[in-house]
């Protein structure tokens, strides 16, 4: 199902994300250190008050900024604690961890291999199924720009998944790694429902690539549903990059995206 939101193109900064009134009786945060192929990798990890069952979210990370530590990333963090506020349990993966922090990102890019980042997810996933506060069986997958392809990857590789969110997650219709297709081509192995939002504006993934996204899945019988947002470009919903910040289609996926996870996962 593909949707079209028409949102004027907006350069006003807003609060991002609105702050609750006690931030830090709202959340626990942490960084677990795990080895993933070999190789330590951080985990950031956010825990909501009470004592749950919660359900969880794992937040894939985009590569803007993050690929140097998810600390530096602002965007990210402010993902995780939005997600935190509104009752889930957030485990975010550095998923960069194969290369020095200091490395080019266009090293990471070129000799990025979805075989490690489906192990890195699947590490973030079996934390929040342990954890006493988490409950197993609701865990969905997030991410945005190179985090949204990340989610799809993520979810064929792991049919425990309830719930898949996609902020305009490009080149899905490339195979990155060794004796990898294309994650577009894996729709079939989708264990959820995916719930798309994309700038009609992008390049990278065009409204072209949206419209092979939804043929593969429908072909493939999944669930799913696209929103499209007119005026907005990529990296729509990132306060911090105020030439692509969409205020208003922001806002407005943000309450489509909680909103979609609250019906598959609470």
């Amino acid at each position: 199902m593909d949707r079209r939101c028409r949102c004027r193109n907006s350069t006003k900064r807003a609060t991002y994300p609105p702050k609750p009134t006690n931030r830090e009786a709202a959340m626990q945060h942490s960084i677990e250190n795990l080895t993933v192929n070999d190789s330590p990798m951080e985990l950031f990890t956010y825990l909501p008050d009470g004592d749950g069952p919660h359900p969880g979210l794992v937040v894939a990370m985009h590569i803007p900024i993050g690929h140097t530590g998810i600390e530096n990333d602002k965007f990210t963090l402010s993902v995780c604690e939005r997600y935190c506020d509104a009752g889930y349990a957030v485990a975010c993966p550095f998923i960069f961890h194969y290369w020095p922090k200091e490395e080019e990102m266009q090293v990471k890019r070129d000799e990025f291999r979805d075989d490690w980042v489906a192990a890195d997810c699947q590490a973030a996933f079996d934390w929040l199924a342990g954890h006493d506060a988490v409950d197993g069986e609701r865990i969905g997958i997030v991410g945005h720009c190179w985090g949204g392809r990340v989610a799809w990857v993520s979810a064929v590789n792991n049919p425990n998944y309830k719930a898949c969110t996609v902020f305009y997650g490009g080149r899905i219709k490339v195979a990155m790694g060794p004796n990898t297709p294309p994650p577009i081509e894996l729709a079939s192995q989708m264990p959820c429902s995916v719930f798309g939002l994309f700038g009609n504006d992008d390049q990278g993934p065009s409204p072209e690539d949206v419209g092979d996204y939804s043929a593969a899945l429908k072909a493939a019988g999944i669930e799913h549903e696209f929103h499209g947002y007119d005026g907005a470009g990529h990296g729509f919903q990132d306060a911090y990059a105020e030439d692509r910040y969409n205020a208003e289609a922001s806002e407005d996926a943000w309450g489509k995206a909680i909103a979609y996870f609250d019906s598959k996962l609470k």
